[in-house]
Order: C-alpha cells, then structure tokens, then sequence
C-alpha cells in the first residue's frame, strides 16, 4: 500500500494542483448573465421620433433596465423645468417595466433648483452607485463642472474600494472631458483610480457623438445621441464616419465579458447600421462603412 501510494503520489499532487486552480477560477467568476441598454442624450435641439423610436427598439429587446448618459430634459432656465419633466412623465409610465437609472447632464441640473427638480423627477441623486447581480455601476455628476471634481473623485474611490469583489465593473458621467486627455496623454486621476480597482468601461454622453478610446485595458465610450439634434453633421453627408449618428448600445454581460453592441437608428428603410463597439476605435470605424456586414457570410 505504501508503495502504491508513493507512485500515485505525482499524478495526485497534478490533481490537486489543478483543481485548486479551476476551482478557484470557478468560485472567483461572477455569477452574472444579464442584458441592458444604454441611451444617448435626448436634448440638445431634442428629435423626439428619435427618442421615441429608441425607446420602441429598446422595448422589444427586453432588457433588464436601462440606464442613459444625461441630458433627459432641454433645461434653459428653472421657469421652464418642471414643465419639460413633466411632459415626459408618460413615456417613464409607458415603459415604466424597465428599472431606469439616470445620469445627470448639463441640459438637466444647471443650478440648485434643477438639482432639486432632477432628483424629484428621477428618483435619482446626482451621484450614487448600483449593482446588478455581480457587476457594479457608480454614476457621477460633472454636469456643473468641466470634469470630475475632488468630491466625485473621492466617492468613486471611497464607492470602488467598498466594491472591490464585483465585476464588471462601469462608471458614467456626462461630459467626456477625456477625449482630449487621453489623446493629449493626460495623467488623470479618474485613470489612475480606475485602473486601481479593474474598472473596464468609462461611459459619457453630451457630445452627440459615439466615441471609443482604449487606455490600459480600459475602454472609454462616448455614447452619441439618441435624439439630440445633429443636424449639421448630416448635412455634410459623412456623419456616420464622425461618429456623428442616431443610436443606442445593448449590453449582453456574461460571467466577467461584456459585449457591447451599437444600434444605429435611421428613418430610412434598410439604413439602420449595428456593429460591435470594439469595432470602433479612436480613428472611427475600422469596417466598411456603406454596409458592416458587406463582408461577412452568414450561416443562414
């Protein structure tokens, strides 16, 4: 018996070993299968059969809630707010199904007033953070400043070190002061931060346009706009290679991956475009613009 042990002893030990780690890969991978749909802005010079048609696209994908990029209302002054708000109330109740998550835009809280009408109307504070099954989503608000500031900097810190078990992991705030950082090759404290504690995707609106830069791993995303006005752009006729078109993004998270698909919506028959959103990098489109799928050879 002794000796049977000792010549098993190799292969059990490569056993043990393996299953140590498997076993840990399994414990460690974050139960999460789930599907969500992120919006653009809607004002800006609102185009609201965009927004509705959006809203009708995102209902037939059924997903399991929703969350935009800011900018809900048109804003202008707090004598206008309320009623702005209060004209969209029946499209939260049409498609009140849908856990809604709100990130506060410029067009949204300009003042302490609108401030207090957003977190009315929303449900929402200005900043606060969420999870969903095993990922985790910390929204902030740079609506009244250019970028984040020490205090939204210090609760995302203070929100990611409270999370750090979760994955995947995303932040959103509104406006994509990054865009220039990043290619001016910036040190900025929110990289650092993200980076310290795995976060994967950064995700801002305002601009209406869609953006995608990847530092470190780290993929930031400007979601463009999904009923903001871009009129000037399409009158050029190469919007889309700007980035410059009406969309939403699907998100499908399995496990820690995260598939994020972009949704191209078009008044016109057969023009609605959808591509993968890593097919898109800091030069714009690296496919076929004309057609995505122009050539691929589907099974069926």
């Amino acid at each position: 018996m002794p000796a049977n042990r000792s010549r098993w002893a190799p292969a059990l030990l490569v056993l043990a070993v393996f299953g140590g780690v498997f076993g840990t890969r399994a414990l460690t991978e974050p139960n999460n299968d789930f599907r969500f749909s992120i919006m653009g802005d809607r004002t800006g010079g609102a185009t609201p059969q965009i927004y509705g048609r959006v809203w009708r696209e995102i209902d037939l994908l059924h997903p399991d809630f929703v969350i935009n990029v800011g900018d809900t209302i048109e804003g202008g002054g707090d004598q206008v707010a309320e009623t702005q708000w209060k004209e969209l109330r029946p499209v939260w109740e049409r498609y009140s199904h849908y856990p809604l998550y709100f990130t506060p835009g410029n067009h949204d809280i300009f003042s302490d007033t609108s401030r207090q009408l957003y977190e009315k109307e929303t449900q929402r504070p200005p900043y606060y953070s969420f999870d969903y099954q095993e990922a985790h989503f910390t929204v902030l608000d740079n609506s009244r400043t250019n970028d984040l500031s020490e205090e939204q900097l210090a609760f995302l810190e203070k929100d990611l070190e409270a999370n750090k078990s979760k994955n995947p992991k995303f932040i959103f705030f509104h406006k994509p002061y990054w865009i220039v950082q990043l290619k001016l090759g910036v040190d900025m404290p929110l990289h650092r931060i993200a980076k310290k504690h795995g976060v994967e995707h950064i995700i801002s609106g305002h601009g209406h346009q869609f953006v995608r830069i990847v530092r470190d791993g780290i993929a930031y995303m400007e979601v463009g706009s999904s009923g903001g006005q871009m009129r000037a752009a399409l009158e050029r006729g190469h919007g889309f290679q700007e980035g410059r078109f009406y969309h939403h993004v699907w998100g499908r998270v399995k496990g820690r991956k995260v598939h994020l698909t972009v949704k191209e919506i078009d008044g016109v028959k057969g023009a609605g475009r959808m591509f993968n959103a890593e097919d898109w990098d800091e030069n714009g489109p690296k496919f076929e613009v004309a057609d995505p799928a122009i050539n691929q050879d589907p099974a069926t």
